[in-house]
């Protein structure tokens, strides 16, 4: 990314989202706007790839947070793409040194990923005052595009892991001139820039600003017979297909980061990273509740009020007993340890086991006669009184 696209880009509006907008509001709209012009929904647009290839910038850097703060303050210092000089007016009358201010922030950053190194990369070359011939103007390594992927598992493979296909199209060398841009493989060093793909003009004060060679777009080299595949720009769209193990116990919405599994990078630049979003599918008979694993289990009245030994299912495995309490009531949860989902340590949360009283809609004469022996043995007990009363009390 060259300086004057990280300061003159507006993200916010490629999102079309305001600058205070919500991590999870950025995160929805460029998975609205990913699916709307992803390549793979509009075969041949080439304005939709271009417009998908803004969204996924855009994404990276405002979908992170340390990038998305370095952003905010590189605009707030430049303003629409210009230098705002101080109280001192007039062409870089400065009380601070910038370097200093950019500086210190290049390690840190270039560790996380960042924009290529971070902010002392962006700006390396920026400011340079007092450089020599050709300082600031290296072609650094540049980082390959993270790329973010959806999956769907089943509940049995979420709790349990699984290993699943992905197709992913992005960026990388083209295949056809072994990214060089020349049909024939043999492309030549610019002259203007001097193969390092960057220019210097000076901006008055003693400063110069570096931008992206316009003769060979950045790449330091120009292809004396432009590859018919990638017209010279050395780059092609790829798809690859990638077996990715999703982690036991993963949730529903959870995103995964594989690193190192997204858009191969560019001069020798580590390849970006990947985004695993997983949806799980709902199960006809368990729940989930963070690591454990939920159901519900009806009972008779008669095992209610009894007490009994009630079977129940696990998830892939052999049924567990449970022993009901006599007066066990309606709603009432018990615990069956370990038969829940995997943690993250590789032990197991627990069953959750809801009673709930069934109330049969048919009976046998034998059943009734029974019912209204009971009825009349317990006619005396009223379940309501102590709701009335304390309704009468409030």
């Amino acid at each position: 990314m060259s300086t004057k696209d990280f300061v003159e880009k507006d993200y916010y509006k490629v999102l079309g989202v305001p600058k205070d907008a919500t991590e999870a509001e950025i995160k929805k709209a460029y998975r609205k706007l990913a699916r709307e012009f992803h390549p793979d929904a509009n075969k041949g647009d080439a304005s939709a790839e271009e417009r998908f290839k803004e969204i996924s910038e855009a994404n990276d850097i405002l979908g992170d947070a340390k990038k998305r703060k370095e952003y905010d303050e590189a605009r707030a210092l430049f303003g629409n793409g210009g230098f705002r000089p101080g109280p001192g007016g007039g062409g870089g009358s400065f009380n601070f040194d910038l370097g200093d201010l950019f500086g210190g922030q290049q390690q840190g950053a270039g560790q996380a990923g960042g924009f290529g190194g971070g902010l002392g990369d962006v700006f390396g070359g920026l400011f340079n005052r007092g450089a020599g011939p050709g300082a600031g103007t290296r072609t650094q390594p540049r980082r390959g595009q993270d790329i973010e992927s959806e999956v769907t598992l089943s509940f049995t493979e979420a709790v349990d892991g699984a290993t699943v296909p992905l197709r992913m199209s992005s960026q990388a060398p083209c295949k056809a001139c072994s990214g060089t841009g020349d049909k024939n493989g043999t492309p030549r060093v610019c002259p203007t820039c001097v193969g390092t793909g960057q220019v210097s003009r000076g901006s008055g004060g003693g400063f110069s600003l570096t931008d992206p060679c316009a003769d060979c777009k950045g790449r330091g080299l120009i292809a004396e017979t432009p590859c018919d595949v990638c017209k010279g720009s050395g780059r092609a769209r790829s798809s690859r297909t990638m077996q990715v193990r999703i982690p036991a116990g993963v949730s529903n919405g959870q995103r995964i980061r594989l690193r190192g599994k997204g858009a191969p990078g560019e001069r020798g630049g580590p390849a970006g990273d990947l985004y695993v979003v997983v949806h799980v599918d709902s199960h006809p008979v368990f729940g989930r509740k963070d690591d454990n694993l939920t159901v519900t289990v009806p009972v008779t009245f008669a095992e209610a009020a009894l007490g009994a030994d009630v079977r129940v299912p696990t998830l892939n495995g052999p049924s567990v007993t449970l022993k009901l309490p006599p007066g066990t009531p309606n709603g009432r949860t018990m615990r069956a340890r370990g038969k829940g989902a995997v943690r993250k340590d590789g032990t197991r949360g627990d069953l959750l086991v809801t009673v709930e009283v069934a109330v049969p809609t048919e009976l046998s004469d034998k059943a009734r006669e029974a019912l209204e022996m009971y009825r009349e043995a317990t006619e005396s007990e009223d379940p309501r009184s102590a709701l009335f009363e304390s309704a009468k009390g409030a």
